[in-house]
């Protein structure tokens, strides 16, 4: 005899339950759950007898479950939402109940790892159809949050001997809702550029496979520089398939900042062998000679953008506490 409370996750699909939680329903003497409940059609497939609860408020159910568990063994077949209030009202009838009753909590599903990431979907889905801030954005405007947000993650872990590990992770949380942002507008498109969430997902996941045949097939590597070449190599082979001329800058974002896009324009050319003459005849001003810089810090094996960034911040620094003492 006992109430055996069965709980479920909204993020896993209905009937698919543990072999434990089967037994259960189909030992119980009574089975009970309110009409409407996702679980029904499948447990009456399987051959389970579901009562529907009628009332089915907490205060009203709360006393009929408990009394009902006490002439034999009873599964409520909770909502996938917890059915919390409900829960707290059972445990206080039970403390008072004038004989004793077993109360379990049966966990007849679980989230997978990633499974949120389904919440975050249908939260964007919400706001898109019903905010007005959310309804009007394009991909376009888009673009400006999401460099913003990338902004802020990058400035999280700009010192790595004490990151902030709430704030980093708050900020790649930010990060996320604009791929997912940009992935609901892709998808109310009409025609064939139309895309989900899932279609960028897939296809992350096809290119990571593609691109390590050294985790995911018969390909052996001695160490990471490896990895790179052999990475390099399956791109190459990847814009061949397209029928694009290849070229060492293909996939450069030309937007980024420009002491981040000088570095990486050398660090491909360099890698590609271009020649040295290249870099001669690019003239004397100001934008010359800070590519100068850039190449010069390539070649030491430095970051240019993170050097820079670095000395930025001690400057801010300094002129916070100059600030600092002119108030005192």
């Amino acid at each position: 005899m006992g109430l055996i409370m069965l709980a479920t996750t909204h993020r896993v699909a209905d009937g698919l339950l543990t072999w434990q939680a089967w037994d259960v329903l189909r030992s119980a003497d009574r089975v009970l759950a309110r009409r409407g409940q996702p679980q029904l059609p499948y447990l009456r497939e399987a051959g389970v007898t579901v009562e529907i609860a009628e009332p089915d408020e907490p205060m009203l159910l709360a006393p009929a479950l408990v009394s009902a568990a006490a002439a034999g063994t009873v599964v409520w077949v909770a909502d996938p939402g917890g059915d919390e209030e409900l829960m707290r009202r059972v445990g206080e009838l039970v403390v008072q109940a004038p004989e004793p009753v077993d109360v379990e909590v049966l966990h007849g599903s679980y989230d997978l790892p990633g499974a949120r990431l389904l919440d975050l979907v249908s939260v964007m889905d919400t706001l898109r159809r019903q905010c007005p801030w959310d309804r009007k954005q394009t991909h376009a405007t888009l673009v400006p949050h999401l460099l913003e947000e990338a902004y802020e993650l990058a400035d999280t872990v700009n010192d790595a001997e004490d990151i902030d590990y709430q704030a980093l992770r708050e900020e790649l949380g930010d990060v996320l809702m604009q791929v997912a942002f940009h992935a609901r507008v892709a998808e109310e498109r009409t025609d064939d550029t139309r895309f989900t969430i899932d279609d960028v997902a897939g296809g992350i996941v096809d290119k990571l496979v593609r691109r390590h045949p050294h985790v995911f097939g018969d390909v052996t590597v001695a160490d990471a520089d490896e990895v790179n070449a052999n990475w390099e190599q399956i791109k190459a082979a990847e814009r061949a398939a397209k029928g694009t001329e290849p070229s060492a800058l293909d996939g450069v974002a030309m937007g980024q900042p420009a002491l981040s896009l000088a570095a990486q324009l050398y660090r491909r050319a360099v890698r590609a062998g271009a020649p040295e003459e290249l870099y001669a005849g690019l003239g004397e001003d100001l934008g010359a000679e800070l590519f100068r810089i850039v190449r010069r810090a390539q070649d030491a094996g430095e970051d240019p953008e993170a050097a820079l960034r670095a000395v930025a911040r001690a400057y801010a620094a300094r002129v916070r506490d100059w600030e600092s003492g002119r108030r005192d």
